[in-house]
């Protein structure tokens, strides 16, 4: 015990406060602290590191691998020169056996390549390298709202040289004002970036409905219209403050009804240049010629008249003999220049000759003589009809009285208001086929510029999960797939309006245009199965030529 501080040096005060001698007490001294291990904390130590959520010190050991030495195993071989001298050395050709061999096998060789010269397994089978489109799309829907607003109707289409511009033309074939009516010829190029479908790169203002429009077949830029005043017009793309650089004006020799088709024709007599040439109503088939001075002047023209016809084609109330009967449509042949089809609107079609010189009994105050064109006439629709085409691919040999022989045309297509496609042989009058694609008038028909068994045909009436409805459609119909029904039916839009006009695109093969009663275009990509020819399929279509009706 510590001395209390009033105590002296060496003397302590006991417990009961008695005075002990010095040696009886507890001797000042410093000694060291006691240590007494504790067992239970190091249990607890114990048992909280083999329990812990911390894992002890994880001990590793470099097992190779990766490996501390690289040899060579010659994935990719690198022989030396000496053994490439080895190697040359063991070939050895024996070639006296060689040749013994090749003899006694000769025979069998040969029977055998011959056999296989005469097989017909890969008749027609080309390889395909390019990617196949199993699928039809919509890529573009062009309109002009102005034109719309204005209610009018898609009358026609026309592609360009290149098959990168698409030309409309706006006007109405439900009739009109022609006087009074404002209509546009519009232009998209659909190769351009920033396409906008709304706002056409160029928009020519007419004063007269558009009823047709035709491309230069050469020239990107010339645009050739008919109008509903009987008028025709060139207009010049590429300039911009005023694109007319030709037209007929009002004149005697002018179509006195709406021009419902116009052509570039190739000039028999200057190389490289064409004429113009136009269809109406008034009976007529005109051919024409630019002269100075912006004008198209009458080169020679035609008449059909009743008297080539049956009476029952006769719409005009004239004497019979003298009547013209209404042009609706035309088609040349692929093959011979002076052959061409015509559709009228009593509902035949009309074998035709640019040679005709039979004179034509129609009274008209033309600066030069019209001729009557019609050779023959075929089976009729059952109501006026409105489009022909002459297929691009077939054609037969026929033999003349001189010994000679040459090419004709032989099939051709016509649709008209009795919603019917007439496939014709030009070496018989009645149909080959007679198919009723639907209830509502059928606008224009075109044969496929690449499949032989294909075409495509523009009408009021469209399929709706295989129901007839009142959407306009264009129908794309496969001999190959079926003789009776479409392989395919493309829905134009909303609404009861009919689809006019459908145009294929010579050069950028893909593409479809389709123009409707409500002021629309619609560009389609079609698929691998519409574009490419099938290995059999000018066979199919000689033996769908080579039928005959009783």
């Amino acid at each position: 015990l510590a001395p209390f501080p009033w105590e002296p040096a060496g003397r302590a005060v006991g417990l009961l406060g008695s005075r002990l001698p010095l040696a009886a007490m507890f001797a000042d001294r410093t000694v060291a602290g006691a240590e007494v291990e504790s067992l239970w904390r190091s249990a607890r130590s114990a048992r909280c590191e083999a329990k812990s959520c911390q894992t002890g010190k994880i001990l590793t050991v470099e097992a190779a691998v990766q490996s501390h030495t690289s040899q060579d195993a010659r994935v990719q071989t690198d022989q030396s020169k000496d053994a490439v001298q080895d190697f040359q050395q063991e070939v050895q050709v024996d070639y006296a056996s060689l040749l013994s061999f090749l003899q006694r096998v000769e025979d069998a060789v040969i029977k055998e390549l011959n056999k296989n010269w005469k097989s017909r397994a890969f008749d027609g089978f080309e390889v395909n390298w390019t990617d196949q489109n199993e699928t039809v799309l919509c890529l573009h829907t062009l309109s002009y709202p102005e034109a719309q607003d204005q209610n009018l109707q898609v009358t026609s289409l026309s592609w360009n040289a290149t098959g990168s511009v698409l030309a409309c033309s706006y006007g109405r074939l439900d009739g009109g004002d022609w006087s009074t009516e404002k209509s546009y010829v519009c232009t998209w190029n659909l190769d351009r970036r920033g396409l906008n479908p709304q706002r056409p790169d160029l928009v020519v203002d007419v004063p007269s409905s558009v009823m047709c429009v035709a491309f230069h077949p050469s020239q990107p830029a010339l645009i050739a219209g008919g109008l509903f005043s009987g008028e025709l017009v060139v207009w010049d793309t590429s300039r911009t403050e005023d694109p007319v650089i030709w037209r007929t004006g009002m004149t005697d020799d002018t179509h006195t009804d709406p021009v419902y088709q116009v052509d570039w024709l190739p000039d028999a007599e200057h190389r490289n240049h064409h004429r113009l040439l136009s269809v109406s109503t008034d009976g007529k088939i005109l051919v024409w010629r630019e002269e100075r001075g912006g004008r198209l002047v009458l080169a020679q023209g035609f008449a059909v008249v009743a008297q080539q016809v049956p009476r029952s084609a006769q719409l005009q109330k004239l004497a019979w003999g003298e009547a013209a009967v209404g042009v609706t449509s035309l088609s040349f042949s692929h093959f011979d220049p002076c052959v061409f089809i015509v559709g009228v609107e009593g509902g035949y079609s009309l074998k035709c000759s640019m040679a005709a010189e039979t004179p034509a009994l129609h009274r008209t105050g033309s600066s030069v003589p019209l001729r009557a064109p019609a050779e023959l006439t075929f089976s009729p629709h059952g109501g006026p009809v409105y489009s022909v085409s002459c297929s691009p691919f077939h054609r037969q040999v026929l033999p003349l009285h001189t010994g000679a022989v040459r090419w004709t045309q032989n099939l051709f297509l016509s649709c008209g208001t009795d919603g019917q496609v007439h496939v014709h042989s030009t070496l018989q009058t009645q149909p080959l086929l007679s198919l009723q694609l639907s209830q509502k008038y059928l606008f224009c028909v075109r044969w496929s510029p690449l499949r032989p068994l294909l075409f495509a045909a523009a009408s009021g009436e469209g399929n709706c999960h295989k129901r007839p409805c009142l959407t306009g459609a264009v129908h794309l119909f496969d001999f190959e797939k079926s003789l009776q029904k479409p392989a395919l039916s493309l829905k134009q839009g909303a609404g009861e309006r009919p689809v006019h006009c459908v145009e294929f695109n010579t050069k950028q093969t893909r593409l479809l245009a389709a123009g409707d009663a409500a002021g629309t275009v619609r560009v389609w990509q079609l698929s691998s199965d519409f574009t490419e020819q099938g290995p059999r399929e000018m066979n199919h279509l000689e033996q769908l030529a080579s039928e005959t009706v009783d």
